[in-house]
């Protein structure tokens, strides 16, 4: 056990006096990969539950067409879609192909409700 140790630590010592690129480079990826498991898992944040904006459109849906439905059904499916179709659409001069510009204007003042907890 301690020589286990001795050689953990001039492992160490060898790496922070004598870095490589290489090492450097696949620890800082691995580290990163890790925080990223590790915040997904403790995230105490107040998040959008994604389906809240189909939700929140369900009395309105009388104007939109059965493609714009199952679209909305597809943007609202995880916080991801619905954060990527913020950014994209709603933020930009784009338009989505899908939805008429009226029902679009709708998804996005919707989803601009929530944008804080994206």
């Amino acid at each position: 056990m301690k020589h286990l140790l001795i050689l953990i630590v001039a492992g160490a010592l060898y790496l922070h006096f004598y870095p490589n690129e290489e090492v450097t480079q696949f620890y800082n990826e691995q580290k990163q990969t890790l925080l990223n498991g590790f915040s997904e898992f403790s995230d105490t944040k107040v998040r959008l539950k994604s389906d809240k904006i189909y939700l929140d459109l369900e009395s309105q849906l009388g104007s939109f067409s059965v493609k714009e439905v199952e679209h909305l059904k597809n943007v609202s499916l995880t916080r991801d879609n619905v954060r990527e179709f913020y950014y994209t659409i709603c933020k930009t001069e784009k338009r989505d192909i899908v939805f008429h510009i009226k029902n679009e204007q709708k998804v996005c003042a919707t989803i601009s409700r929530y944008v804080s907890m994206l």
